[in-house]
């Protein structure tokens, strides 16, 4: 079931900055909420499911999780099912997917009930922008570049946006009571504190360094029938080459590479294949060894995992709201960002929601959709962070019981590859249906005690 209709607006005109996943989830959660709903793109918005240039990862395998479909699903109620239309392949969690890790092999391949979607971020964002422009009080406007975020003189909100049009220059000014930075960079909330003279927030950086690269390749008629996707982890710390194989629109494989440092990745196609060769399992290399070469590979760098802490502006101003990208940037390889960023876009709306009936809902609203979405951002930093800190050039603050985490993750995979009810749960919070604050339980917590014993 979606979200709840609102029927009184809160506001006349709110702007959303960035049409990408988290900008499109943004529209949607406030749409309801205010009479208009500008969003501006610098792009052109491609009339089908194609990577944006303003967008260089969008060539590359996203990952939606449960989480993640389950927040869309709510704020466009059947939007699953647009995707399977357009193209996109159900999957079903966790039977459809194989993953491998070295010295376990295979987990289990058990389902779970539920389905997810596999499709290019491309078809996402063109399924939800399909959505949005069914909506009379929604404008996209593209090719469109913000030069910045405008506040009062006071400092105290945000009044406007500052905007150019990228092909003949002309500038407006759009008036607005809310204004969601969804640039991805958050660069625009940055600097709107910097000019009313506010601190800039502490940022919580992991440095891994990080080069990926991506193919399309046609999914052949022998292809395996006892999966359709394939995740292998890398043979840590030993080496940092990893894969993820998924199947997207159009019966292809999007097959991205990861390694970190010298061990990147290359861009043709026979190191490619060496590359893949080299991973710590053989099914992906086998799987693609004979496939005709796609046409280009792309690749894309990534140096850091970067949180901003917003939440601690004291003096945050009201109308303005980072989201997605602008306030945490997750390594990509655990395909968490998309995922999200929705769940930010449906925590927002949800208290709009709450809000409608206070006698002005946008005053405040900043720092409580900021101490909200902290526990949404928690788990899946620590589930990445915590696995990159395994390789001893990675930089950043060390937590300080950093081996026993480590151990307690692999007691997980060995618990759960003999109990189904376990592998259920680490699933869940995998696919940020559930916290892992789960794993406090004390019957969870006793039965990987034991196990870290017994290693």
């Amino acid at each position: 079931m979606g979200v709840a209709v609102t029927t009184r607006h809160i506001g006349r005109q709110a702007v959303v900055i960035g049409a990408g996943i988290a900008g499109l989830a943004a529209a949607g959660a406030i749409a309801n909420h205010f009479e208009r709903v500008i969003v501006l793109e610098r792009d052109n918005l491609p009339m089908e499911a194609a990577p944006r240039p303003g967008a260089p990862q969008s060539w590359h395998l996203h990952g939606l999780l449960g989480g993640g479909s389950y927040a869309l699903d709510q704020l466009f109620p059947g939007l699953g099912d647009d995707m399977v239309r357009a193209g996109a392949v159900p999957l079903r969690i966790n039977c459809d997917l194989r993953e491998e890790y070295p010295g376990f092999g295979a987990i289990p391949q058990r389902d779970f009930g539920w389905l997810g979607y596999s499709l290019s971020r491309g078809l996402i964002e063109l399924t939800m922008r399909r959505r949005l422009m069914h909506r009379a009080n929604i404008a996209l406007r593209q090719r469109c570049r913000v030069l910045d975020v405008v506040a009062a003189q006071d400092g105290r909100n945000v009044v406007a946006v500052r905007c150019t049009d990228v092909d003949d220059g002309h500038c407006d000014t759009l008036p607005a009571e809310l204004v969601i930075d969804a640039s991805g960079r958050g660069s625009l909330t940055v600097a709107l504190l910097e000019t009313i003279g506010q601190p800039l927030p502490e940022e919580t950086v992991v440095g891994i360094d990080l080069g990926y690269t991506t193919g399309i390749v046609d999914i052949p008629e022998d292809a395996p029938s006892d999966w359709k996707g394939i995740l292998t982890h890398p043979s840590a710390p030993d080496s940092s080459r990893r894969s993820v194989m998924l199947p997207i629109e159009g019966n292809r494989w999007m097959v991205t590479m990861a390694g970190r440092k010298d061990d990147r990745p290359p861009g043709n196609w026979e190191a490619f294949l060496d590359f893949a060769r080299g991973l710590s399992t053989p099914t992906i290399f086998n799987a693609i060894r004979y496939a005709d070469p796609p046409g280009r590979l792309m690749r894309f760098g990534f140096p850091e995992s970067t949180w901003r802490h917003f939440e601690q502006v004291a003096a945050f101003p009201d109308g303005l709201l980072p989201i997605g990208d602008a306030i945490c940037r997750f390594n990509p390889v655990y395909g968490q960002g998309m995922t999200v960023a929705s769940q930010e876009a449906l925590c927002l709306h949800r208290l709009l929601q709450e809000r409608t009936n206070e006698k002005d809902p946008l005053v405040g609203l900043g720092p409580a959709f900021l101490a909200k979405i902290q526990p949404l951002i928690e788990t899946p930093w620590m589930m990445a962070a915590v696995p990159d800190f395994v390789y001893p050039d990675t930089r950043g603050k060390r937590p300080p019981d950093l081996q026993r985490q480590l151990q307690f993750g692999t007691a997980l995979r060995r618990i759960a590859i003999r109990d189904e009810v376990f592998h259920r749960l680490i699933v869940e919070v995998w696919h940020l249906l559930k916290p892992s604050s789960v794993y406090h339980d004390q019957e969870i917590a006793r039965l990987v005690a034991e196990e870290m014993a017994d290693a």
